[in-house]
């Protein structure tokens, strides 16, 4: 047997870093893939002969939650006329949201809007990225060197400035974010012997959950994730799915167990280049380590004033401009420039830039007081 010919999987990445994450997953299975800033046509897309996957790097993280969908419905749709089998809203595998700004339930909402799916996988847990589900909860490295934090305890997610995660358990972060029901098929349900698996996932699907979460401990939980979301295709119709490259992780080792998928790729190796131009937009203490080895190393080290880009207009262009003339300066100089909004949670830019973010209306996620919805009634 193989893979259907044509498009099987479309997806909007919600950053663009996180975009590169699912081109390199498929790419290194052997599913031939390309990479946009914007939604292809069938023009462009006849540029790449045998292609059969596509993704959008776009900027919905960063975005409000009542500007998504002036970005993300053209784009869904668009996915809808290129006949793929799955289209994907690819998040962070830390689950980087709020419900001010970088809404997952919003997107998901969207793209239930235009697809109307029968159930919207969620995978999230990528244990190849360090990232596990275990019973809706997410832990993470911070880090490859590190332990596993819950993520509520992650020493970066726990305290990010704008997307803050009070809260380990996607279904309660989930649903502050849309009122549609949450299911989970957890780590025990995925152990069982597949017809007796089949037959609990049967049911789940049966009750009110439109979104599944699936628990993601390890790597043949990945394969059966796979497994279960690819033979509940609809026919006709694209699967709306939700999540991080976890999705393509599980899909990819389902299609390989299956015998459908036998070339992989191991990488292709880079020339070394004379100088080369860092940009960095982490607040992370592994990006802080990072920035201080290049900068111990010869790095030009450019940091860049992100009150003033916020504030835009005059201020901002200004910014930008002093920021390009240093990197060409260290450039000419036969150095490394690296640009920088913060060298770790601490960097004292992110306390004024969040303070002005939240003049103009973001504010920080708060827990305590949270009216809990689209929590699906069995979990109690």
């Amino acid at each position: 047997m193989a893979l259907p010919a044509g498009l099987i999987l479309a997806y909007y990445g919600d950053d663009f870093t996180g975009s590169t994450d699912v081109l390199e997953v498929l790419s290194y299975a052997g599913i031939e893939t390309a990479l946009f800033i914007d939604a292809p046509s069938i023009e462009d897309l006849g540029r790449f002969p045998g292609l059969q996957a596509v993704g959008v790097a776009g900027v919905t993280r960063s975005r409000a939650t009542d500007e998504m969908g002036v970005e993300l419905a053209p784009i869904f749709r668009r996915f809808g006329e290129l006949g793929a089998y799955i289209v994907h809203y690819k998040t962070c595998s830390t689950f980087d949201s709020a419900p001010e700004v970088g809404s997952i339930g919003r997107a998901i909402d969207i793209g239930q809007e235009v697809f109307s799916s029968p159930f919207v996988p969620l995978v999230v847990g990528a244990p190849a990225l360090q990232r596990f589900c275990l019973f809706g909860n997410l832990f993470a490295r911070s880090g490859l060197d590190s332990k596993v934090f819950r993520l509520d305890r992650h020493p970066t997610m726990s305290r990010h400035p704008i997307t803050q995660m009070g809260e380990a358990d996607l279904r309660f972060h989930l649903a502050r974010q849309t009122q549609r029901a949450i299911g989970l098929f957890d780590v025990l349900q995925l152990a069982r012997e597949e017809r007796a698996m089949d037959e609990v996932f049967a049911e789940l699907r049966a009750g009110p959950a439109e979104i599944m979460l699936f628990d993601t401990l390890a790597d043949a939980d990945i394969e059966q994730v796979g497994r279960l979301i690819w033979e509940n295709l609809s026919a006709g119709t694209p699967l709306f799915c939700a999540g991080s490259s976890g999705l393509e992780y599980a899909l990819t080792a389902h299609w390989h167990s299956s015998g459908w998928l036998t070339d992989q790729t191991t990488g292709q190796h880079v020339a070394a280049v004379e100088r080369a131009l860092i940009v960095s937009g982490s607040c992370s203490p592994v990006t802080q380590r990072q920035i201080d080895f290049a900068t111990k190393n010869g790095f030009a080290e450019v940091a860049a004033e992100t009150e003033k880009l916020v504030r835009g207009g005059e201020q901002a262009r200004a910014e930008i401009e002093r920021l390009v003339r240093e990197s060409l300066d260290a450039l000419e100089c036969g150095q490394n420039p690296l640009v920088h909004t913060a060298k770790g949670p601490d960097d004292p830019r992110i306390g004024t830039t969040t303070a002005l973010f939240a003049e103009r209306g973001y504010k920080r996620p708060g827990y305590k007081a949270a009216q809990w919805r689209g929590v699906w009634a069995h979990y109690g």
